[in-house]
């Protein structure tokens, strides 16, 4: 190594300039580089291997822990020649040889532990997947069970709508029929109780067949049924007012002649 490669060298291992001239000149005279003058290199530094490497930058003063550094560097760049074997005045032996096999090792060591959290991740991350595809199924066959019963309880509403409208004109017949009889009455026409004409049934079996029931069916089905012709007709579930109280004079007799 001649005199421009150790300045280089040196200044390069951030050495001040003062100190790396000093350092030459004392090589100089140790005979460690020869002299070459201010001839251009056509090369890089050019040292045997990284035990010089190290020596050379302990002698001017550069730290064990950034020579290691430098010397790392230069081997990339081939700079040094070869790795030494470890027999450094500076450093214990193996020393540097170890610095090189543990980073290429822990390097690997990295990879490796790397690799398993990708896969980790890539595990994990199926997993979420499926569990959002599943929830998003189950969202759609709970919405779909919802419109079905939608759609069955407007059909029952309007079923019920209907038979509303069909009992409340069978009772404004009744009613016209009985307000008819009360008036040939209040004219004379004395006719027995008994002998109302038989196009006119008994109010009793009249409430039955209103609501759709036989005639032998139990007070407990004619309670069942006025209730839920007063929910639907009720003005506070949307019913109509009129409906509701026809619906609710007849329920007031029936219970009224229950108890009876």
């Amino acid at each position: 190594m001649n005199t421009d490669q150790a300045y280089e060298l040196l200044t390069d291992a951030g050495v001040n300039e003062e100190i790396s001239i000093q350092t030459v000149r004392r090589w100089l005279r140790e005979r460690k580089i020869k002299y070459v003058g201010t001839v251009p290199q056509n090369s890089g530094y050019i040292l045997d291997d990284t035990d010089q490497a190290l020596n050379m930058l302990k002698d001017a003063g550069v730290s064990d822990r950034i020579g290691i550094q430098i010397v790392r560097r230069w081997l990339r760049e081939g700079k040094i020649q070869n790795v030494g074997n470890g027999k450094s005045e500076y450093l214990p032996k193996e020393t540097l040889s170890k610095v090189y096999l543990n980073n290429d090792t822990n390097q690997e060591k990295i990879l490796g532990q790397l690799k398993v959290k990708i896969n980790t991740q890539d595990e994990l991350i199926k997993g979420m997947e499926q569990l959002h595809k599943t929830s998003i199924d189950t969202l759609i066959q709970q919405r779909e069970n919802l419109n079905k019963e939608i759609i069955n309880l407007e059909h029952e509403n309007s079923d019920l709508q209907k038979e509303t409208k069909k009992l409340l004109k069978e009772n404004i017949e009744l009613r016209n029929q009985l307000l008819k009889l009360k008036e040939d009455l209040s004219k004379g026409n004395k006719k027995e109780p008994d002998k109302v004409p038989e196009t006119i049934p008994s109010k009793m079996n009249d409430i039955r067949r209103k609501l759709g029931l036989s005639k032998t069916a139990s007070h407990k089905e004619v309670f069942s049924g006025y209730k839920k012709l007063l929910k639907v007709t009720h003005p506070d579930q949307g019913g109509n007012a009129s409906a509701f109280h026809y619906i609710k004079t007849d329920y007031d007799y029936f219970r009224n002649s229950i108890k009876e």
